[in-house]
């Protein structure tokens, strides 16, 4: 470097004036190229006759005459600075430009999880309209916003809620006709339909459900009024039930242990329950789909062997309205029940119970039933074999507005705006799936029949399930029922919707006004009631479900015959329409992004936290179980190899090319089987359906083992022995828990393997 400063100065020196550069003609032609002088001459000497200096000078003051100058001079000085001069350059732009690229993936290594958040500049395509040029996110958000606003979602869902559709019925055949009709004039790829014949049950005219008082000598007495005739439990046992009544509050397991630490025994009584907090599947029955055929489609062409699902109960139950409600809660004795029990009848206090007789004879019969699942694609143009898939319940009891009507014409809305997008150049990267699901009242039998049909291939080819069911139910409330892996992205879409009752402000802004964690306040597990939650639990496909509720009681009509349009529009006090609208938004928004982003916007690293947070449940029992000689460092391993693999993968996208097709799609196809990979592969798909670790059901999950490690501490003063508790199955077992951590170990073991990628690639130090 001192050398190439001298060497500059010293030209400096020798020539103060501007800079001349010496040019000759190649031989040939007198208008061919010119090339630069090489040779060296001495100073002084004249060029020979056949050079042409060729001054290269810059602007000059006017009267000014040009400095006599060495060309010579500057030409040696420059030839010998010309090496490092180039150096020096080459140096510069190289330092320049790693200094650049490590800010750069500092900056997005900081972003964690937020890298899947892609922004505008990447996330475009090339529409087949040459006028409209390139579509960015902001450009179809802007597109999609524009043509949601021209639907009339308001008239569908009154007009919808008019109509007869329970499963099965004359009125259903000819409502699914009209939707495929719909669905056939709109821009679509493909539409059709799939049947299934399922066992539905349904009330015996001839023989209806009956409540009668009996006296002191187990003779029936008078008749109390129901509900209505037509209103039942589906698969509620049938046969007769007698015996004293029991207040159980919501009839939890909770609830009936703490009715037994209050002296009330429920065993061999009838319980009178309230609605709320948990669903009717969970009182009634303990599963999804056809119970007849569990684990099964139930396509008209298969024989089935004469089996039922664990979940079916075995005790009668059925429905009675408020006043009964009233009239029974008056006759009940015994303790006062605790003031979060007590409800809102006219009746002060509730008490427990027991109470006087009762005699409950259900006749319920099951019926063969064809239920029809409508389907309407657009097909993507880069992943036509990976859908994103939309779905709203559209069957009802009665005239179900928030059940099915909201969810059904917020369907239909969506449909009509991407095909209108479809129509203006728009063509999502990824298949969207539009589906109308028969028997959700029934428990989300038209779901998962198909889902049973289709379990073999729908993991390779589904990458998120958005239900539309239970979505209006308030404007006060937001929930977003979801797996882990959408949060991420439910967050960035509620910071781009306007909030339907706080001009202004964004949903994302409404729903941390009080609460500073958005997640508390937003999100809560996918409930089985749900057509999303077969997705998740027993498919292995994220699902998300929305919900407005009132900031209070419950929406009281749903599942009764005033779930009415006028009952619903009142108990929002007239903002139906704009929060259907919002969820509509919502739900858009995100099939856009789930079908447009390059690489899927999926956070694969949230499981990491969530068994963390598990495992913080188990971490105070680590004394009691190291006294046992057992240890829980198996997960503890499994859960490190898993956030190993998933930040190694987070690497690897951050280090590659989005515009390498091959690359994009082999981390997508990663991406999207995650929830996949936590379905447990060592139980059986038909003796335990909901094979998902975290929300499924049954020993294999990551909370039965946190409920059977409890159990340690469960014994005390007058408790049964450890020996007897293990006999009957109440208490802590060895077995048990060994067979538990092993099932959820592999479990999330593999998970870990499968995010690896190749198996020449995975690292792990299990």
């Amino acid at each position: 470097m001192e050398r190439l400063w001298g060497l500059l100065q010293r030209a400096q020196r020798l020539s103060p004036g501007p800079s001349q550069t010496i040019y000759k003609r190649v031989e040939g032609t007198q208008q061919g190229p010119l090339e630069e002088e090489e040779e060296d001459r001495e100073e002084g000497t004249e060029p020979p006759a056949h050079f042409f200096p060729m001054e290269l000078r810059g602007p000059e003051p006017l009267g000014s005459r040009p400095a006599r100058q060495n060309p010579r001079l500057w030409a040696a000085a420059g030839r010998r600075a010309t090496p490092y001069l180039v150096l020096t350059a080459l140096l510069i732009f190289t330092g320049a430009f790693l200094l650049g690229y490590v800010v750069f993936r500092g900056s997005c290594q900081a972003c964690g999880d937020d890298v899947m958040v892609v922004s505008e500049d990447m996330n475009h395509e090339l529409s087949p309209d040459s006028h409209q040029g390139t579509l960015y996110w902001s450009d179809l958000q802007a597109m999609f916003l524009r043509h949601l606003g021209e639907g009339r979602l308001e008239d569908t869902i009154r007009q919808t809620s008019l109509r007869e559709r329970v499963a099965g019925s004359a009125g259903m055949a000819a409502l699914v006709q009209d939707l495929r009709a719909v669905l056939l004039s709109q821009k679509l790829d493909h539409v059709w339909m799939d049947t299934h014949y399922v066992g539905l049950q349904f009330p015996d005219p001839a023989h209806p459900n009956a409540l009668h008082w009996v006296d002191a000598a187990g003779k029936h007495g008078e008749q109390l009024p129901l509900e209505d005739p037509d209103v039942y439990c589906p698969y509620s046992a049938t046969g007769n039930a007698t015996g004293e009544l029991v207040y159980a509050h919501y009839g939890r397991p909770e609830d009936l242990q703490d009715l037994r630490a209050r002296g009330v025994e429920p065993k061999g009584r009838l319980l009178l329950v309230r609605l709320g907090v948990i669903n009717f599947a969970q009182k009634v029955h303990l599963g999804t789909g056809d119970p007849y055929t569990p684990g099964f489609p139930s396509f008209n062409q298969t024989q089935f062997p004469p089996v039922q699902s664990s979940g079916l109960p075995s005790i009668p139950a059925q429905p009675i309205s408020a006043d009964t409600a009233s009239l029974l809660l008056r006759k009940l004795e015994g303790p006062v029940a605790p003031q979060e029990w007590q409800g809102h009848l006219p009746v002060s206090p509730y008490r427990l119970g027991p109470g006087p007789g009762l005699h409950l004879g259900v006749n319920n019969r099951r019926a063969s039933t064809p239920i029809s699942n409508i389907f309407g694609c657009i097909e993507g143009r880069s992943e036509p074999d990976h859908y994103v898939v939309i779905g709203a319940q559209r069957d009802a009891w009665g005239p179900g507005a928030a059940r099915s009507a909201v969810g059904t014409a917020i369907l239909l809305e969506l449909v009509r705006t991407f095909s209108s997008m479809v129509s203006n150049g728009f063509r999502p990267r990824r298949s969207l799936l539009f589906i109308s699901w028969d028997g959700g009242d029934f428990g989300s039998v038209g779901s998962m029949e198909w889902l049973e049909g289709y379990l073999s291939v729908l993991h390779l080819k589904a990458v998120v399930y958005v239900s539309l069911d239970n979505a209006v139910l308030g404007d006060d409330k937001f929930h977003a029922k979801t797996s882990p892996l959408l949060i991420s992205l439910i967050e960035n879409i509620l910071k781009q919707v306007d909030s339907p009752n706080r001009s202004g402000q964004t949903l994302f802004e409404q729903v941390v006004f009080n609460n500073h964690s958005w997640e508390a306040e937003v999100i809560r597990p996918l409930p089985m009631d749900s057509s999303a939650y077969s997705f998740t639990a027993f498919a292995g496909v994220p699902a998300v479900e929305f919900s407005f509720m009132e900031d209070g009681p419950m929406y009281p009509f749903l599942h009764t015959k005033d779930d009415t349009y006028e009952n619903l529009h009142r108990v929002l006090r007239g903002r139906l329409p704009a929060v259907a609208q919002t969820v509509a938004q919502l739900a858009g928004q995100l099939l856009i992004r789930l079908s447009h982003d390059h690489l899927l916007p999926l956070d694969f690293g949230r499981y990491g936290d969530v068994v963390l947070r598990h495992i913080g449940s188990l971490n105070e029992f680590s004394g009691d179980l190291k006294a046992r000689g057992l240890t829980l460092q198996w997960v503890y391993s499994a859960r490190g190899d898993y956030i190993r693999a998933a930040e190694k993968l987070r690497k690897e996208i951050y280090s590659s090319e989005e515009s390498d097709e091959r690359l994009t799609r082999m981390y997508n196809v990663r991406i999207m089987r995650v929830e996949f990979y936590f379905l447990s592969q060592y139980v059986s798909a038909a003796d335990s359906p909901f094979r998902h670790i975290f929300l499924g059901r049954g020993d294999h999950t990551l909370g039965a083992l946190v409920d059977h490690v409890r159990l340690l501490r469960s014994s005390g003063p007058g408790a049964l022995g450890e020996e007897a508790q293990v006999a009957r199955g109440l208490g802590f077992q060895e077995s048990r828990f060994r067979r538990q951590l092993a099932l959820l170990t592999w479990t999330l073991q593999g998970a870990a393997n499968a995010l690896s990628g190749d198996v020449w690639n995975i690292d792990n130090n299990f």
